[in-house]
C-alpha cells in the first residue's frame, strides 16, 4: 500500500536557451547579491558573461572558489563576505555543489553557533537568504529541493542537512551552459542521477504506480541519452533531456508513497571523504553492491527494473536479477566509470577505515534499516 505524504515544492524552473536573461526579473529590485560559483569554468564558457549582463542595475559580488565536493571551510569565507557586504540575495552558478554551498552560506549567515552543527546535529535552521540558481551542471538535482551536502575538509567528514528555506527561489536550466563539460562530469552526472532514482526506487513494491513509472522512465532517458551525450556533447535534445531528467531524479515527486533506501549516497560519501573520488566514482562502486548483498530484500524491484528498462525477461528469478545487477554495472562503465576498488587503485584495506565509521555512528541505513557495518564491509568486498 502507498505510504501517506504531504508535497508542496515552490521553486520555479526558468528552462531553454537564453533564460539566464531574465533572472533580473525574479531577483527583488534593490537586492546586494553575491554570486557563487566554482573554479572559473563559467567565465571560459560564456556564462559568467551572461549572468554579468543580466544583473546590471543590481549591487553585487561575486565569490570563486567552492570545491566540487563543496568545503564548510570554503564557505564560512563566503558568510563572512555576506556579513562585509549585507549580502541580501544569493546566486549560485554552476553546478550543484556550488549550490549546495550556497544552501549552507544561506543559514551559516544568521546563526550564532557553529554552522557545522547544522549537519551533524540537524539543528533546527529558523533563518536563511534567498537563493537563486544557474545550473551548469546537471546532476544533484539541488536546484529543486533543500538537500545539500557539504565535506569539512579538516576532519575528512562529508555530511548533509536538509531545509524547506534552502529551496531555491528559481533556478536556471539552460541545457546549452552544459555543452562544455568534459566527458567525465557528463558520465558522473548520469550516474549520479541514476542512482538518486534508484535509492528512491530500488525498494520493495507498495503498489505506487506514478512514481514507480516515473522512476523508469527518467532511467530509460539515462540509459537511452547518457552514452549518447558522450558521442555528442553539443546535442541539445540530448542534453535537455538529460538536465530535466536530473531535476526529476530528485525533485521530491517519485519520492512520494514510497520507501527510501540512501545506503549508496551513505556509503559513498564515505569514499569520498576518505579518498577523494568523485561522487558519480563512488556510486557507481555501491550501487552495484548494495543489489549483490541485497538481492533477496530488493530482489522484486531489481527484476521490475530489468524488466521495464534492460527488457531482461528470460530465465529464474535468480538469473533475471542476476543479469539486471550486470545491466547496471555494465552502464556506469559505458559511462566512463570504473565500478570496482580496483579500477582506482584502492586496496582491500581502504575497506576497514569505512566500515570504521559507521560502526563509530552505529548506523543503520537502507529502506528496512538494516544495512549495518557488517553488512557495509560485505557491500565493499563485493566491490574489490
Amino acid at each position: 500500500m502507498m505510504d501517506n505524504f504531504s508535497f508542496a515544492n515552490p521553486v520555479k524552473i526558468l528552462f531553454g536557451k537564453g533564460m539566464i536573461s531574465k533572472i533580473n526579473e525574479e531577483i527583488p529590485q534593490n537586492s546586494k547579491v553575491l554570486v557563487t560559483y566554482g573554479g572559473g569554468s563559467i567565465k571560459k564558457n560564456g556564462v559568467y558573461n551572461q549572468v554579468k549582463e543580466a544583473l546590471k542595475g543590481f549591487e553585487w559580488y561575486e565569490f570563486g572558489g567552492i570545491e566540487a565536493n563543496p568545503h564548510f571551510e570554503t564557505c564560512m569565507e563566503a558568510v563572512k563576505i555576506v556579513k562585509e557586504k549585507g549580502i541580501t540575495f544569493l546566486l549560485s552558478v554552476g553546478g550543484g555543489s556550488v549550490l549546495d554551498g550556497t544552501k549552507l552560506i544561506s543559514v551559516a549567515s544568521f546563526v550564532d553557533y557553529d554552522p557545522w552543527k547544522i549537519m551533524v546535529e540537524h539543528k533546527e535552521v529558523k533563518k536563511a537568504l534567498p537563493i537563486g540558481a544557474i545550473i551548469t551542471l546537471p546532476a544533484t538535482g539541488s536546484e529543486m529541493n533543500g538537500n545539500s551536502v557539504i565535506t569539512k575538509a579538516a576532519t575528512k567528514e562529508k555530511r548533509d542537512f536538509f531545509s524547506l528555506l534552502v529551496y531555491p527561489k528559481f533556478s536556471v536550466l539552460d541545457p546549452e551552459t552544459t555543452f562544455s563539460m568534459p566527458a567525465r562530469q557528463i558520465g558522473n552526472g548520469v550516474i549520479d542521477t541514476f542512482v538518486h532514482v534508484m535509492e528512491q526506487y530500488l525498494t520493495y513494491p507498495v503498489g505506487a504506480k506514478i512514481p514507480d513509472y516515473f522512476a523508469e522512465s527518467i532511467i530509460r532517458i539515462l540509459v537511452e541519452d547518457g552514452p549518447q551525450a558522450l558521442k555528442e556533447p553539443r546535442n541539445y535534445d540530448v542534453r535537455a533531456n538529460l538536465m530535466w531528467a536530473a531535476t526529476w531524479a530528485l525533485n521530491g515527486w517519485i519520492s512520494k508513497g514510497v520507501p527510501e533506501d540512501w545506503a549508496s549516497h551513505m556509503i559513498g560519501h564515505e569514499i569520498t571523504a576518505l579518498y577523494g573520488l568523485d561522487h558519480g566514482q563512488t556510486l557507481a562502486i555501491v550501487l552495484p553492491g548494495v543489489m549483490e548483498i541485497m538481492r533477496k530484500e530488493k530482489g522484486d524491484k531489481i527484476m521490475q527494473l530489468g524488466s521495464n528498462v534492460f527488457n531482461i525477461n528470460e530465465g529464474s528469478n535468480e538469473e533475471k536479477i542476476t543479469k539486471t545487477i550486470e545491466a547496471v554495472d555494465q552502464f556506469f562503465r559505458s559511462m566512463g566509470a570504473g565500478t570496482r576498488f580496483a579500477d582506482y587503485n584502492l586496496a582491500p584495506s581502504a575497506i576497514d577505515p569505512i566500515v570504521k565509521r559507521f560502526e563509530e555512528r552505529d548506523w543503520m541505513l537502507g529502506e528496512h534499516q538494516n544495512i549495518t557495518a557488517p553488512v557495509i564491509r560485505k557491500i565493499l568486498s563485493n566491490r574489490l
